[in-house]
């Protein structure tokens, strides 16, 4: 109980993972976007009315399912032409920082929506995407890389002060609905994997990368051919996925573990092809880098002000007093890396 009650309190006044977080949107918003770009041109014929599903039939399914899309509305050519470069909107707004949790609702609406009028285009990716981005509404997801507007400071002023006191409680409980969800996928993942054969016996790199739609040609061949790498390969992801969250769990592992899953998603990518499963997987890592990334910015932002102090005469430096490294435009930098820095994890 001594050391719970400390922890307790720390939850509830500290925010972890601003940093991180506010990386997972804009990423997510990215890749949002970026499956509104790749499919633009062939949005007609995917998403329209007169698409390869029909309309009568896709309203048939969605309400057999009990879900909800924009594009069950109306069946008109105009609908959908405004309710996709909406949606295309939204998901350059989150990408931006623009809107705060209004601009994020409406993208993960209008995701969900164009999700349900083609679900056969969805993968691993964006499946995840859209159970993570409503946890993202919890955490203050919008504090880094975002365009301030003001919108959201003068929200703020209209919410009474008891709940506002529980946004860094909820922000955490936010947080950690992201990294449970990471964890689970990627021991559910692992766990399917030692039960087949293949992964079993360490061939299992070796077929995948056979599979025509899942290869880089010239590149590819290289690791199946190799038996040493395929072996290595098949049984390191398995070992991977499934002791991943013990390497969350340990503060000191959790950088390398969440740095060892950005290059495992990378190469996927790289060797496979899939592009938006490979960067969903690594914005919801980013949570985990928050921390070493504060450090890495804060370390950058006093090489800044130190090259800066250098390049300066030196009886401009010594008529600043005792701190000769701090122009006296620079005390808001100062105050941002320490920010960044409390709150990171």
């Amino acid at each position: 109980m001594k050391k719970l009650i400390p922890l307790l309190d720390k939850a509830g006044s500290h925010p972890y993972a601003v940093l991180g977080v506010s990386g997972t949107r804009l990423l997510l918003g990215f890749v949002g976007f970026m499956f509104y770009a790749s499919q633009y041109g062939d949005r007609r014929y995917l998403f329209g009315p007169d698409s390869v599903l029909p309309w009568g039939e896709f309203v048939t399914k969605v309400h057999d399912n009990g879900t909800f899309s924009l594009y069950t509305l109306s069946s008109s050519d105009l609908w959908f032409e405004i309710v996709f470069h909406v949606g295309m909107l939204a998901a350059l707004a989150v990408t931006c920082g623009v809107g705060g949790r209004i601009s994020l609702a409406v993208h993960w609406a209008l995701l969900w929506s164009i999700y349900q009028r083609q679900p056969v285009l969805l993968d691993g990716g964006d499946n995840l995407a859209y159970v993570v981005l409503p946890m993202l509404l919890l955490t203050r997801c919008y504090d880094r890389f975002a365009f301030p507007t003001g919108l959201a400071h003068r929200a703020a002023q209209r919410i009474p002060s008891v709940l506002r006191s529980l946004s860094v409680p909820v922000h955490n409980l936010g947080i950690l609905a992201v990294a449970t969800q990471m964890c689970l996928v990627y021991v559910v993942s692992g766990l399917y994997k030692v039960q087949g054969k293949m992964w079993q016996d360490g061939t299992a790199l070796f077929y995948i990368l056979r599979v025509s739609e899942f290869s880089l040609p010239g590149v590819s061949d290289l690791v199946y051919n190799n038996d040493i790498l395929v072996f290595l390969g098949t049984y390191s992801t398995t070992i991977f996925l499934v002791y991943f969250p013990l390497g969350i769990l340990v503060p000191r592992l959790r950088p390398w573990a969440a740095v060892a899953s950005i290059g495992f998603h990378l190469a996927i990518g790289v060797l496979m092809g899939l592009t938006s499963f490979a960067l969903t997987m690594m914005a919801c890592d980013l949570i985990f880098l928050s921390g070493a990334l504060g450090t890495a910015l804060q370390r950058c932002s006093q090489a800044a002000r130190r090259l800066r102090s250098s390049r300066r005469p030196s009886g401009e430096r010594s008529s600043r007093g005792t701190e000769p490294y701090l122009a006296a435009g620079d005390d808001s930098d100062a105050r941002e890396s320490a920010a960044v820095t409390s709150s990171a994890t």
